[in-house]
């Protein structure tokens, strides 16, 4: 009788492929340990790693900024007795009850400038580091509030805002309350999700309506400063940018003396001209949709400007300055204003633009998903 192979005209039988292993979770007893064996403990999958998102980047920005103050505070002329002299100067023209606090709190620093000054360094280091900390940020950022509102007073005069002086190419209204601001406008969300929720990173805490307030106060002071005697007079800006020059490098000496002759006999104008763009900038944050970043793209373009030629990038050249100035700080706050894309737009828009985007593989207990696109539903497991 013949055998149960295949008759010569059939050809030989082909292989059957090798069956897969099946993955180790559905083996039986998969993971379970052997009589006499302790069970291995699960191992814990390790926590994915999150891109830093606006609010986060804007948060390192202030770290940085708080730490390169630092850097300048420990610069050998500030363990001088010249320090709390040039303290003293920040009360000059304000009313005696800030004035007369000043002047106290810089008569201690001249007397003990080395610990004191160590002091305020190592302060604005530890603000730096606490805020690129994520576990502390919270502690760090509610003290650069303190520490800033305490620097603006006894360090800044309030900025020259009570003064005759003030003028927005100045210090007006005080770099170092912009620190403040940031801070709490940068604030941490309760969680990551409802801080993407935020049209804008700086409506996090406070919400949008008290955010763009904030804004409108900022430059609509800015405004205001422009027009005051201090920036108006015919020879007011030219004295000003022209006076920046002593002690700079050649090459941005020279852009003051530029700036300073274009602006000779046309302060009045000047100021006006200002003061207009600052006030576009300020009613700008309230412009719809995209049209906002109008607005915001004309602070961050004029800030840079002013920073380079009438701020002279704080004068972190001349190696007597504890600060960047106000510039790089309102450049950090208009991004903190620039628009955020929603969360369900972003999703809708890769959903759409990959085929087959959103399938997901189904398989033995998990459910099928549909695509975003074709509508197809996959299924899997035996049927």
């Amino acid at each position: 009788m013949a055998s149960q192979g295949a008759l010569p005209w059939q050809g030989a039988p082909s292989a059957a492929p090798p069956a897969a292993p099946p993955p180790a979770a559905s083996v039986p007893g998969a993971g379970l340990a052997l009589p006499g064996q302790a069970a291995a403990p699960a191992r814990a999958r390790p926590a994915a790693w999150e891109a830093p998102d606006l609010r986060r980047w804007l948060q390192l920005a202030l770290a940085a900024l708080w730490v390169l103050d630092a850097v300048l505070q420990y610069q050998p002329v500030m363990f001088t007795r010249g320090f709390g002299q040039m303290l003293a100067g920040a009360g000059a023209g304000n009313p005696a009850v800030v004035a007369e606090p000043i002047r106290w709190a810089a008569g201690i620093v001249e007397h003990n400038p080395a610990w004191t000054n160590a002091s305020f360094a190592t302060i604005q280091l530890a603000l730096g580091l606490g805020i690129a900390w994520r576990p502390v940020i919270r502690l760090a950022l509610a003290g650069s509030v303190i520490w800033s509102v305490a620097v603006w007073w006894f360090g800044e005069g309030l900025g020259g805002v009570l003064t005759p002086a003030a003028s927005p190419l100045g210090e007006a209204p005080g770099a170092v309350i912009l620190y403040a601001l940031l801070a709490v406008l940068l604030w941490p969300a309760a969680d990551r999700a409802a801080g993407r929720g935020s049209s804008f990173v700086a409506a996090g805490p406070l919400g949008p309506g008290v955010a763009r307030a904030a804004w409108v106060v900022l430059w609509g002071s800015l405004a205001y400063f422009a027009v005051l005697p201090a920036s108006r007079g015919a020879q007011a800006m030219h004295d000003m940018i022209a006076g920046m020059a002593a002690g700079e490098p050649d090459w941005l000496a020279s852009v003051n003396r530029g700036a300073a002759s274009l602006l000779a006999g046309h302060g009045l104008a000047a100021s006006i001209a200002l003061a207009a763009v600052f006030a576009v900038i300020a009613a700008g944050i309230f412009l719809p949709g995209r049209w906002v970043c109008v607005a915001l793209v004309l602070a961050i373009v004029g800030s840079a400007a002013i920073w380079l030629v009438a701020q002279d990038l704080g004068e972190i050249l001349t190696g007597g300055s504890t600060d960047v100035n106000s510039a790089p700080l309102l450049i950090a706050l208009a991004l903190a204003y620039w628009p955020l894309r929603a969360p369900g737009a972003a999703a809708a828009s890769l959903g759409a633009g990959e085929p087959g985007a959103g399938l997901a593989a189904a398989g033995p207990g998990r459910p099928a998903r549909t695509a975003g696109t074709a509508g197809t539903t996959v299924t899997g497991g035996p049927s």
